[in-house]
């Protein structure tokens, strides 16, 4: 987890230096930024009746109830303070529109995110483990303690998320076009997750196998 500081030049960030070489002024301690984002990641994601938030069936709140419910618990946050959270993520989980924020994928709870766009890529891939791979091969890829199936829009991170599970990761190869096509919903949270609620058995086309020596 790094830290997030404030460029002036070019706006929040994370890690000692901005692109442009600034050490700009501090604005949340590592230890700060775990914690803020794992209770926001929870809000709005998982739990957010636990809070008294609404959330409608695209997974927005109220940006400002939101802030009141963290401001509970963290006395140092503010809208200020989640919104550098916010734009200083390069994972993109969250979205800021007018007054309202959303995560972007991840949910437990049960949203529709309809507002989303559609994935357009002809191709998308699932990074999973050797054991499973077979079994998906078979049965469809299928969501686990999630509403969507979280797909990649790259070969390498789907490689990179398998890695984080497994030392032995494959890479299933996903034919979203003939999908969608036939009726499966595809939609794309940011430029590298594409979410679905299921991906039956025949639109995975063919397994992609790394070894513990593949560069690649």
């Amino acid at each position: 987890m790094e830290e997030i500081r404030f460029c002036p030049e070019h706006g929040f960030y994370r890690g000692e230096k901005c692109g442009c070489g600034e050490r700009g002024e501090l604005i949340l301690s590592k230890e700060r930024v775990e914690k803020l984002g794992r209770f926001v990641s929870g809000l709005l994601r998982h739990f957010p009746d636990k809070f008294g938030l609404n959330m409608d069936e695209n997974g927005w709140v109220n940006l400002e109830s939101l802030a009141r419910v963290v401001r509970r618990r963290y006395r140092w946050a503010n809208i200020w303070i989640i919104k550098a959270l916010v734009y200083s993520d390069e994972k993109q989980r969250y979205e800021l529109r007018d007054d309202k924020i959303r995560a972007r994928y991840g949910h437990s709870v049960d949203v529709e995110l309809n507002d989303m766009p559609e994935a357009d890529e002809d191709l998308l891939y699932y990074g999973t483990s050797e054991e499973e791979a077979q079994r998906m091969m078979e049965i469809g890829i299928k969501p686990v303690n999630q509403k969507f199936v979280h797909l990649s829009t790259t070969i390498e991170k789907s490689r990179e998320v398998a890695s984080l599970r497994t030392d032995t990761p494959i890479v299933l190869e996903v034919d979203a076009k003939k999908a969608r096509e036939e009726g499966i919903r595809i939609i794309k949270a940011n430029e590298l997750i594409a979410l679905a609620r299921e991906i039956p058995a025949k639109y995975i086309r063919k397994q992609i196998i790394f070894n513990q020596y593949s560069s690649s």
